[in-house]
């Protein structure tokens, strides 16, 4: 599964708090509205401007914080292709993954990554292209790519379902 698009590039730190405001927690349960606030007291401008396929590229601990699913939640609505870090906090990378949100550590990549380039993520083989260079990482396990493949854990533990009774 490769994907390819445009860098939305952040620092280390970046709390569920601040992907996902906090002050909707309670009130925002539509997904399509989660989405419209997707990171805006970072940067107001991504909720507007995010386009499916895009990529966030970021520093260490990036989903740091509460366990807010809603942070993982809002970033797929969105469109976010995938997220590539320094580092990620381990309930985030949970809470992505059942989103079916692909994460990838590579802090190789990260510095030689603009905003607003293009790059490319190879999940199944382990790479991040970077105008040319291939940055390693390693590739995101089966069990893992099948949920991913699948749209997040409840398609894919559906289809297991499905597949057992067919």
């Amino acid at each position: 599964m490769a994907i390819r698009g445009k860098v939305w590039k952040y620092g280390d730190d970046i709390n569920t708090d601040v992907i996902f405001p906090g002050k909707y927690t309670y009130t925002v349960t539509d997904r399509k509205e989660m989405a419209a606030h997707a990171l805006e007291d970072l940067d107001p401008a991504f909720a507007k401007e995010v386009r499916p396929g895009d990529i966030i590229v970021a520093g260490r601990n990036f989903g740091c914080g509460s366990s807010r699913e809603q942070a993982a939640s809002c970033l797929k609505e969105a469109g976010v292709a995938a997220v590539v870090a320094a580092s990620f906090a381990r309930i985030f990378f949970r809470n992505a993954i059942n989103e079916g949100l692909p994460l990838v550590e590579c802090p190789a990549a990260i510095d030689a990554i603009e905003a607003g380039s293009q790059i490319g993520v190879d999940l199944e083989n382990g790479v991040v292209e970077v105008e040319g260079k291939k940055f390693p990482f390693p590739g995101l396990p089966e069990s893992v790519m099948g949920i991913v493949r699948e749209g997040g854990l409840i398609p894919y533990t559906r289809k297991m379902i499905a597949q057992r009774k067919g």
